[in-house]
């Protein structure tokens, strides 16, 4: 059991899981009145038909319902295109009674995912514990559900059930819930909706991240490239050897003067009297940046 999700969070969940949504009207607030009955907590997520065909006139008649049975009739309808449309946050009149066997198989997802589960009672709310989408079709056995249609049915589902922690077991068809019922109905020319190929599809949904998309590449391990060692010759080996030696006789050496003007002179003097310069700082800068500007070099050459 767990509390009902917010607006914000439904509508986030839809949108992560990549559903295609459009808010109607005032549906963050459209619900039946307290005196009807809760909403929640939940256990699940109940799937129909409407009966109906034509989005606008659907989604319509599921957010106002009708002279019988008030509106709001779920919390949201899916469209043939996969668009799903949302009407309510809250209580809806989708589910009726129902199965409390059923519930309990629901709540426990206890039961064979593969097999329809055939109800023999209508002794509980169901309005209270599931949410509820109704998809448009005629419901008459023949009219087509686009495979775009099931995979928002797929989508949303997976979404409520992400966000709940539940597996596919929690969803449902009408007729799972309530004896007589035969929604949803799969029809002819398109995909099949029977509630275990449903199931079997959210699960397998549930099992990658919200952001996956059946039949797209799964993403492989990157390997990192062998590092080949680095092989000098014999001369730019002996050539490595000298300069880490010159750097290591630097590194030993005393301490030298800082750099004066009078130390640069007489620098100079010694570089153009092809003499051994004094030591000084400047000079021991110069000898380093010679030793790493070969040492560079030979880096380069291999």
């Amino acid at each position: 059991m767990a509390t009902p999700l917010s607006p914000d969070r439904l509508l986030s969940a839809l949108r992560a899981e990549g559903v295609q949504v459009v808010e109607y009207k005032s549906w963050r607030v459209h619900r039946r009145p307290p005196s009807t009955g809760a909403f929640g907590p939940v256990n699940g997520v109940m799937i129909h038909h409407t009966v109906t065909s034509g989005t606008a006139s659907s989604v319509e008649l599921c957010y106002n319902g009708h002279s019988a049975l008030p509106g709001p009739l779920c919390h949201g309808v899916i469209a043939k295109d996969g668009t799903v449309h949302l009407v309510s946050a809250g209580r809806a009149n989708h589910a009726g009674r129902g199965d409390d066997d059923v519930l309990r198989q629901v709540q426990a997802e206890s039961y064979d995912r593969g097999k329809t589960i055939t109800p023999n009672e209508a002794n509980t709310d169901g309005n209270r514990a599931f949410y509820g989408f109704e998809c448009v079709n005629l419901g008459d056995g023949r009219d087509p559900w686009p495979a775009a249609q099931r995979e928002a049915i797929v989508r949303a589902s997976a979404a409520i059930c992400r966000a709940h922690g539940w597996g596919a077991r929690s969803v449902i068809g009408h007729r799972e819930w309530q004896p007589g019922k035969v929604d949803p109905r799969t029809g002819q020319g398109g995909v099949d909706v029977a509630p275990p190929v449903l199931r079997r599809l959210i699960d397998e949904r549930l099992a990658h991240p919200a952001s996956w998309s059946p039949g797209a590449e799964p993403t492989k391990p990157t390997t990192p490239p062998k590092e080949t060692p680095d092989v000098l010759t014999p001369a730019q080996d002996a050539r490595l050897a000298r300069i880490e030696k010159r750097l290591e006789e630097m590194a030993k050496a005393a301490p030298v003067a800082p750099w004066t003007y009078k130390n640069a002179a007489l620098v100079a003097e010694a570089k153009a009297a092809g003499t051994p310069p004094p030591p000084d700082m400047h000079g021991r800068i110069e000898a380093i940046q010679a030793a790493l500007a070969e040492l560079t070099a030979l880096t380069k050459e291999s």
